[in-house]
C-alpha cells in the first residue's frame, strides 16, 4: 500500500495559553500516532486574525501537522475528537501524496521580483 501525506491544521481558541495549546496539540499528536500514523512535524503559526468571527472571536492559534501513514485515514479518530471539543474552532484535513522537506527555505533561495515598469515603457 501507498504511503499517504497529510496537513491537519487547526485553530484553537486565542484565549487558551501557549502551554494549553502545545498540550492540545500534543494530545491530537499522540492520536494520530495511536491511529497508525507517523507525525513528521507540527508547526505553530501563533495567534492571527480570522478572515471572518467564529463564535464572535476574531483571532485564533492556528497550528499545522504533518502527518504520513500507509492507513487510510489516521485522521478519522482525531477529527471526531475534534469535531467534539469546544476549544478548536475549525479544523481541516488535507491529503497532500508529497513528501514534506524539514529543510529551511534560505532567503538567497527565494526568486528576485520582476522590475517595475514605467507607464511609457513596453515589455
Amino acid at each position: 500500500m501507498a504511503i499517504r501525506h497529510y496537513e491537519l491544521t487547526f485553530i484553537v481558541d486565542p484565549r487558551l495559553s501557549d502551554e494549553e495549546t502545545v498540550a492540545l496539540s500534543d494530545t491530537y499528536k499522540d492520536m494520530a500516532t495511536h491511529a497508525g500514523g507517523e507525525v513528521i512535524q507540527v508547526e505553530s503559526w501563533g495567534k492571527r486574525r480570522l478572515a471572518y468571527p467564529i463564535e464572535k472571536l476574531t483571532e485564533g492559534r492556528y497550528v499545522l501537522m504533518h502527518v504520513k501513514s500507509d492507513d487510510l485515514n489516521p485522521l478519522s479518530e482525531v477529527e471526531l475528537r475534534m469535531r467534539q471539543n469546544d476549544k478548536i474552532l475549525r479544523y481541516l484535513t488535507v491529503r497532500t501524496d508529497r513528501e514534506v522537506t524539514l529543510t529551511p527555505i534560505l532567503l538567497s533561495d527565494t526568486p528576485e521580483p520582476a522590475p517595475m515598469l514605467d507607464d511609457d515603457e513596453e515589455i
